[in-house]
């Protein structure tokens, strides 16, 4: 498994959540990142074993320089994440050559992990896993409304640019040159979403393209009694509430924050309240027309998993999401959830089974769809099949099997011996 780091990030936690259920199968996983968090021994950090701060710091400013350059040019400091990779990875390069894997599994390797053309230089079999669409873009991690992915880029509106011949474009035309030398590469999609984009993008047009979701640890993700959920908080016990995840909201038009707040304004009911989490309360967030608990980033999964059994429903008004890991976690504590019907949000939520999928961007029906789980006369049925679906479809064991028959799949051709032998090496990096 190589990402840019272990647990910082949502795509990052997803990484290892698969790299330790994959052990836990017997398939021999090491993951490799630039910035190592834990304290886990089956992840190697090169970080802080091959470079000094000083050079970090040099090599950073170096790989954001274009974006830098392109800020003061137009005079506007760009809003949304826009990745260029262009600084070589010597120190990655040659920890993947030293450890030998069979298969090299890429996730989210932005902030100077990997260069473009760093990937082709790696000559083994590798699954690219798709938690954003950056991999198939000229530089955004999201597109938004655009499609010119599927072209050549050009013209981008995330970075302001009317021209065809963009940063957009250079990016563009550097993962065409490299990523096309690869001739052993799958490509697999957190949701159907990303996977149908990155059939449709110029990229990755004919490439094996696969879709495995996001592994949910349903051990931990689990249904706790509500009102002992709502006493650790101090929540009360005779109200309604109504989650929010709000990480990086307030800057993330993608999130859907302003959606949210007009479907809020729409309830009138006094016995609803809203807890919103990921951020502290601040005199810039609006009033929501609800009394409302706020709450830091929580860290720890136990208690995050007793704050979703606390609510009674979960509202997810993602404009566009690869997967949607707090619905999905929200969904395996047994709380309904209601977002936008698009992206990948539909793999996950299923219409008046198990949640509400509104009219994207339909704020009257977010409103509607908030009332009808809150008013559920059958809502531990509800409750029931959120649950089922999760354990089914996302358990991390679940997801890691499918990861190690796409692995063997691979493999068979080349005659390599079972991944569950223990004299087989390194499998999955």
């Amino acid at each position: 498994m190589v990402s840019t780091y272990d647990t910082l990030g949502g795509a990052a936690k997803a990484t290892y959540r698969l790299h330790r259920a994959l052990l836990s199968i017997g398939v021999e996983s090491l993951m490799l990142v630039k910035r190592k968090l834990s304290d886990d021994p089956t992840v190697i950090g090169h970080e802080e074993k091959k470079e000094q701060p000083p050079e970090r710091l040099i090599k950073s400013f170096l790989d954001k320089a274009p974006i830098l350059i392109h800020e003061l040019v137009k005079k506007k400091r760009l809003d949304k994440p826009f990745s260029i990779e262009w600084m070589p990875s010597l120190q990655m390069l040659n920890l993947i050559k030293e450890i030998n894997p069979d298969i090299v599994h890429l996730n989210w390797i932005c902030n100077g992990a990997l260069s473009i053309e760093d990937i082709s230089s790696i000559k083994k079999p590798m699954v690219w896993t798709l938690h954003d669409m950056w991999p198939f873009t000229g530089g955004c991690h999201y597109s938004e409304n655009c499609n010119r992915y599927e072209d050549n880029c050009g013209k981008c509106k995330i970075i302001s640019s009317g021209e065809e011949r963009d940063l957009s474009r250079f990016i563009w035309s550097r993962k065409k040159k490299s990523l096309s030398k690869i001739a052993n590469l799958t490509i697999v999609g957190v949701s159907r979403w990303i996977a149908d984009c990155a059939r449709r993008s110029s990229i990755f047009k004919g490439r094996t393209i696969l879709n495995i979701p996001n592994p949910v640890r349903t051990d931990v993700f689990k249904p706790s009694r509500k009102v002992e959920a709502r006493r650790f908080f101090g929540f009360p016990e005779d109200k309604k509430l109504i989650l929010f995840g709000a990480f990086n909201a307030m800057k993330d038009r993608r999130k859907g924050f302003y959606e949210l707040t007009k479907a809020l304004h729409k309830i009138k009911r006094e016995d609803v309240e809203l807890v919103v989490f990921g951020i502290s309360e601040s005199k810039s967030l609006p009033n929501f027309g609800f009394k409302t608990h706020y709450m830091r980033e929580i860290k720890d999964e136990q208690i995050l998993a007793m704050l979703y059994c606390a609510g009674d429903v979960m509202v997810v008004p993602s404009l566009q999401e690869s997967f949607g890991q707090t619905a999905a976690e929200a969904l395996s504590c047994g709380t309904p959830v209601v977002a936008f019907g698009c992206t990948g949000l539909l793999d996950i939520v299923d219409h008046k089974i198990n949640g509400y999928l509104a009219k994207p961007y339909d704020t009257d029906d977010l409103k509607r769809g908030i009332e009808w789980i809150l008013n559920a006369q059958s809502y531990e049925e509800l409750s029931k099949r959120a649950r089922q679906k999760v354990v089914e479809e996302f358990d991390s064991k679940v997801v890691a099997k499918r990861f190690a028959r796409l692995y063997q799949e691979i493999l068979n051709p080349r005659g390599l011996p079972s991944m569950h032998n223990s004299n087989c090496s390194h499998v999955g990096l």
